[in-house]
């Protein structure tokens, strides 16, 4: 398989018609062993501990970058460019590691906030608001939408990620009458128009979610955020929990202010913003790819069920195993995760390969190489159909990946 190319699970899952599974949810949770479900606050700890000391050694090392380009260069007599070549790679080497890192602190804070870190919910939160403050995240107005997705997830009408466009939202003519120049002449794109729209979504997409709720359920009124605490993301209860985080993130820009009075905004830019901004783009290819693919489901309410949704989500061996170190197995397990979010991160390998064998072709797994994935799905996955129980993304020509099974609508959802 090359690197641009489809992989075979991707191509077996678009070549087959679809129909939803016909395992029952009773029959999954009767396979997952009850030991599983146990939280080890202990082992837990130790990834904890071990996630804050990468981070502080990859900051510490980094302090040594330009002396020791330096030094080479006077020791070593080679000319003046090719240290700042070395200086550089070393830099970028830094900002790649360390984004990674705060990646898997974002990943952390997602299993407090499932309670998985322990059973004492203070300690989960604890932990959740502590990794996702430190960078920028609103830990609880975050957690409340997030709890809100796995309620919906691929319901059209009520899922609050990703919430694919429709036909009308596009302006599109009606699908009987429309011609293949409807479609260009809205989706159609330059190569440097895609580049330059995948670059804002993969840099600013996060914080465009959390300023605007782009991609968000359109149900929600325009200037909908995740900092205001009347905003209709959240219940009353929640609101609390959306001040802390705001106090939470005044406190960090405060803190990061005067560590770059202290330190310059060179040091500012270098240590923390650009690692900061990858950060970023790790989140929104982790999530977006989860859940945004030509060849899964999608549902309107009446076909719509939690078994459905949650398996109308893919696994992918997302950066290998600094993946499975770092971020906490949440691009590989993402599918037991949501069949089973109390279960810890530590034990989902287990979760997942018992789906692999009760599901059979129903387990959605795509080896794809993720960066040819991300520019696959942002180009093919264009809008859905206003119409229809189960739909599938359409592309620019206004033609979907995959087709139903032509029973697929015989069975009830449960």
């Amino acid at each position: 398989m090359g690197l641009f190319s489809d992989s075979p699970e991707f191509k077996l899952r678009k070549a087959k018609p679809f129909s939803p599974t016909k395992v029952r949810l009773v029959d999954i949770h009767a396979a997952v062993p009850k030991y599983l479900y146990k939280k080890n606050a202990f082992r837990a700890s130790l990834h904890i501990s071990r996630d804050i000391l990468c981070a502080i050694a990859l900051y510490q090392l980094a302090w040594e970058i330009e002396p020791f380009s330096g030094a080479l260069v006077d020791i070593s007599m080679m000319p003046r460019y090719v240290g700042s070549i070395i200086k550089w790679a070393l830099w970028v080497c830094y900002w790649v590691s360390q984004s990674i890192v705060f990646t898997g602190w974002w990943c952390m804070g997602h299993e407090a906030c499932h309670g998985n870190v322990s059973e004492y919910r203070w300690i989960n939160h604890l932990v959740g608001f502590f990794f996702h403050t430190l960078i920028l995240s609103p830990y609880f107005a975050w957690r409340s939408t997030h709890h809100l997705h796995h309620k919906a997830t691929a319901s059209i009408e009520r899922e609050e990620n990703y919430v694919p466009r429709t036909r009308s939202d596009l302006n599109l003519p009606p699908e009987p009458i429309a011609i293949p120049t409807d479609y260009h002449e809205i989706l159609e794109e330059t190569p440097m128009y895609t580049v330059v729209r995948m670059l804002i979504m993969q840099l600013l997409g996060w914080n465009m979610y959390l300023f605007t709720h782009t991609l968000g359920s359109p149900r929600h009124p325009k200037g909908t955020n995740h900092f205001n605490p009347s905003s209709t993301l959240f219940k009353p209860h929640d609101r609390w929990g959306v001040v802390a985080s705001d106090i939470g993130l005044i406190s960090m820009c405060l803190l990061l202010y005067k560590w770059t009075q202290t330190t310059g905004i060179s040091s500012f830019l270098k240590f923390y913003f650009v690692p900061y901004m990858l950060l970023n783009h790790w989140i929104i290819m982790l999530t977006f790819l989860q859940h945004s693919d030509p060849t899964i489901p999608m549902y309107r309410n009446r076909q719509w069920s939690f078994l459905r949704g949650a398996l109308s989500t893919v696994d992918r061996p997302l950066l290998g195993w600094a993946g499975r170190i770092f971020l906490h197995n949440a691009g590989h397990d993402h599918i037991a995760h949501h069949l089973f979010t109390n279960i810890p991160w530590y034990n989902q390998p287990h979760v997942t390969n018992i789906l692999k064998e009760l599901l059979g072709n129903d387990y959605n797994y795509d080896s794809t190489n993720v960066f040819y994935a991300l520019y696959r799905t942002s180009t093919q996955c264009r809008f859905v159909e206003d119409n229809g129980d189960i739909v599938f993304y359409k592309n620019k020509d206004g033609k979907a990946a995959r087709e139903l099974a032509h029973d697929a609508l015989n069975y009830p959802a449960c």
